[in-house]
């Protein structure tokens, strides 16, 4: 599967692509039980899930990063992989994904890696992990002005949440407000393309404190966006 990163820049060696491979076999076994993902053929999980949580990858900055809504690990642990020295933690709210991703950070031996079984909503508000993350990520969880609000509070003063979209246009145009009252502003958006296929990654500065009452929780992130 070499050639597939090599088509789209990444560089990996040899260990990573066996860490790659022992991914994919664990990926196959655990969607049996937990119903991870509907993609399972080798190359559409390399290029749609792997490759995929890569494409920015040089673009990626800091030493402590956040991944919210991290399912069955994208773009999280490819992520990890590539940039062994960070420390990832991943917030998750189903518990069967969280037993399946605590097995991916144990099979692979991946170090400075953990997984939070919970509500992004309700951990935003515990000191512990609010505005403490250099970089916050998330992919395929919701609109980006719900999204902004799941985000930004974790996101430190000068940090950045980036969230993979596919047309991410007429989103960005929608979720202006919501940026803005939680302090943040987008930066720049990375237009790529994906198998023909449309790939926006925007990069979002956290410029200022995010106000205390956000996230709001019970819903409403989702129900009434900002």
């Amino acid at each position: 599967m070499k050639e597939l990163f090599d088509k789209y820049s990444i560089s990996v060696d040899n260990n990573k692509l066996f860490l790659f491979e022992e991914y994919y076999k664990l990926l196959l076994y655990y969607n049996e039980k937990f119903n991870i993902t509907a993609i399972t053929d080798k190359k559409e999980v390399y290029l749609k899930h792997f490759i995929d949580s890569l494409l920015c990858i040089d673009k990626l900055s800091g030493d402590n990063f956040l991944d919210i809504g991290s399912g069955g690990g994208f773009p999280a642990v490819p992520i990890k992989i590539l940039k062994p020295e960070i420390s990832m933690t991943m917030i998750e709210a189903t518990g069967k994904k969280c037993e399946f991703l605590k097995a991916i950070i144990s099979e692979l031996g991946l170090k400075n890696a953990f997984v939070i079984n919970g509500r992004c909503e309700d951990l935003a508000k515990n000191l512990t992990y609010r505005e403490k993350f250099d970089t916050v990520t998330s992919r395929a969880v919701a609109k980006l002005n719900t999204l902004s609000e799941y985000c930004l509070p974790f996101v430190k003063e000068g940090g950045y949440f980036v969230a993979f979209k596919g047309d991410a246009l007429e989103e960005l145009k929608s979720s202006q407000n919501a940026i803005k009252i939680l302090g943040g502003k987008c930066e720049y958006v990375d237009n790529l393309i994906l198998e023909d296929a449309k790939r926006d990654i925007v990069f979002i500065k956290k410029i200022s404190k995010t106000p205390e009452k956000y996230p709001r929780g019970n819903g409403k992130e989702r129900k009434n966006p900002l």
